[in-house]
């Protein structure tokens, strides 16, 4: 069996697809209707929109399984992902790469498979819109052209939950993505015992930026920062802009002395950036730092107004 191979964008690619704060939601007929078309318009008993994780699949939406993820070494669908097209298999028995995978040995016994990658708006493979038969069977060019159609329609659907939840400008979550994402992650940190630390930053005279150098470059000093947030951490962190000049990182499995090495990391980052792009400003930031405690556990919004207070007492000090 031939495990897929992983992209060579896979940290950006989960990042923006953990952004999206989908995974493990409830089915939602937008994405259950195109399913449904899926299986009736090709004949096939199994349709699903699948999400692509570091290590499993998951489905969004499914018609004919039971089952709602399976690992990603085993799935068809982590071998979509890598090519910009349709990849179909005719006969998964008789391929060299799927013949004694589990999934054709065993249920649902996989025999005909077609995946079209499905794209967030900023062209990250993130899934595939798939279907499946326990028969073999060919797959005409007109049926591609098909598949392709319902993928996009699958891509509008999730281009929707994007705007939603995604900040325009620096591409990190906003403050929607931001609530959605995190109170996911706080339950399983409950469940499962883990600390995790929330840093609330606020950039410093990010006005003299505006009136000095315009709001132009105003913007930019924006963006590189929400790309140094995610350039030093991890792609288990959260990232989010609340507005204006505040940002938010949820850093997982974090006590409070690691979220500071996250900052000395960010500082040390910006400055890099600062001299290798002759920055004529220096992108500099207030914080406060707010652990999690399972044992005792808050929720966002209050780990938010406790970091927000934590960052403002902090930038009072440093402005005297």
């Amino acid at each position: 069996m031939q495990t897929p191979e992983i992209p060579h964008n896979e940290a950006e690619r989960l990042n923006v697809l953990r952004a999206l704060a989908i995974l493990d939601t409830r089915s939602e007929e937008r994405f259950d209707r195109l399913t449904r078309i899926a299986s009736r318009m090709f004949h096939v008993p199994i349709a699903l929109v699948t999400l692509v994780d570091s290590h499993r699949q998951w489905f969004k939406s499914c018609v004919g399984l039971d089952i709602k993820e399976t690992s990603r070494d085993i799935s068809f669908c982590g071998h979509a992902i890598l090519g910009n097209d349709a990849f179909v298999i005719a006969d998964a028995s008789k391929d060299p790469r799927f013949s004694d995978n589990p999934l054709v040995t065993g249920a649902p016994h996989i025999r005909f498979y077609a995946g079209r990658p499905i794209r967030t708006t900023l062209g990250f493979k993130i899934g595939t819109l798939c279907l499946i038969d326990t028969e073999p069977r060919e797959f005409t060019d007109k049926d591609i052209e098909d598949l392709h159609d319902l993928a996009l329609m699958v891509e509008h659907e999730l281009a929707a939950i994007e705007l939603a939840t995604i900040d325009d400008l620096t591409e990190v979550n906003n403050r929607r993505g931001l609530i959605m994402l995190a109170e996911k992650y706080l339950n399983y940190f409950t469940r499962h015992h883990v600390y995790a630390s929330l840093v609330f930053l606020d950039l410093n005279g990010f006005k003299f930026i505006n009136d000095s150098h315009g709001h132009d470059e105003g913007d930019r000093a924006l963006q590189t920062f929400g790309r140094a947030l995610k350039k030093v951490g991890r792609t288990s962190d959260i990232c989010a802009r609340l507005g204006g000049d505040e940002f938010v990182v949820l850093l997982a499995n974090a006590r409070h002395h690691e979220a500071h090495i996250y900052i000395e990391r960010l500082v040390a980052y910006l400055d890099t950036i600062r001299q290798q792009q002759r920055q004529p400003y220096r992108i500099s930031f207030a914080h406060g730092i707010v652990e999690f405690d399972p044992q005792l556990p808050k929720s966002v919004e209050q780990l938010l107004i406790e970091g927000d207070a934590l960052m403002y007492q902090l930038k009072k000090l440093t402005q005297r």
